[in-house]
């Protein structure tokens, strides 16, 4: 599970590898798997601890160049340049011994001693036209030292042997040797989701607070004119109301003046046809 975990969840790994101390803490495997979870989590002291242990048990010194770089981590190169020295690093494989020269380069420019870390990777391995697994890491190293030491056109042509030899993208090479030659890297699915969510998106203009009044105005303006128009029909209404009651009086009083006339007209006619004594 450790070695599973470990390049994509360092800290999950570290954690995993505390409950195996707990458990086998006695068996050496489990003590280098430890090792490396710390390692990989940058708790070098820890890591040390268990790579020290480990070696105890087997005698093994095939750990001896990550202890030299734990060292490096600790804040301690010049431990790392003693330990790159030591008798040990002879008993090391070729891929051993390349790991030891990294370690070494990097603890000089650790110490600011750019030439020396240029030079100390200047070896046999680095200057074969064989691809080895350390190959890649070798050149990319040795690239890197250059370009910080301000040598860029050498740095562009070791950049461009490590992306040869890195087959499994163990580096950045690539994308370091882009960056020399002016080239930047656009990832368009990031820009099509991007253009989506920006087209997706409706802008609204703020209105400001004196067109917000405006519109309120407006609004109490439009109900004004509604209640005078309001107004108007009901005072229409009340004229003509008013209208038709006087015509009524005035029918009225038509007719009363009609009904006088008749009555004196037959008050004269039953004069005269009354019998006289």
């Amino acid at each position: 599970m450790v070695a599973r975990l470990i390049d994509e969840d360092p800290e999950g790994a570290y954690a995993y590898s505390r409950i195996a101390l707990r458990l086998a803490s006695r068996v050496a495997a489990v003590r280098e798997a430890a090792g490396f979870a710390a390692y990989a989590s940058q708790k070098y002291s820890e890591a040390l601890a268990e790579f020290r242990a480990a070696r105890r048990m087997t005698g093994n010194v095939d750990l001896w160049p990550v202890m030299a770089d734990c060292e490096r981590g600790m804040g301690r190169p010049e431990k790392a340049l003693d330990m790159a020295g030591a008798a040990d690093v002879q008993k090391l494989d070729k891929a051993g011994q390349v790991e030891m020269r990294l370690v070494a380069a990097g603890a000089r420019r650790d110490m600011g001693q750019l030439d020396a870390a240029i030079v100390t990777l200047q070896s046999p391995e680095l200057a074969s036209h064989s691809v080895q697994p350390w190959t890649a890491r070798l050149r990319y190293a040795y690239a890197d030292a250059l370009l910080a030491a301000g040598r860029e056109d050498e740095a562009r042509e070791w950049f461009a042997k490590a992306v040869e030899s890195d087959k499994d993208g163990s580096t950045d090479a690539s994308d370091r040797l882009a960056e020399l030659d002016g080239v930047e890297f656009v990832d368009a699915m990031v820009e099509d989701e991007n253009d989506s969510e920006a087209g997706s998106e409706t802008e609204v203009e703020p209105r400001s607070a004196h067109d917000t009044d405006q519109g309120i105005q407006a609004e109490v303006d439009d109900v004004v004119e509604v209640d005078d128009e309001d107004d108007v029909v009901e005072a229409d209404d009340e004229d003509f109301d008013d209208d038709d009651e006087d015509e009524r009086d005035e029918d009225g009083a038509e007719e009363s003046a009609e009904e006088s006339a008749e009555e004196s007209a037959e008050q004269r006619g039953g004069g005269e046809d009354a019998p006289r004594g």
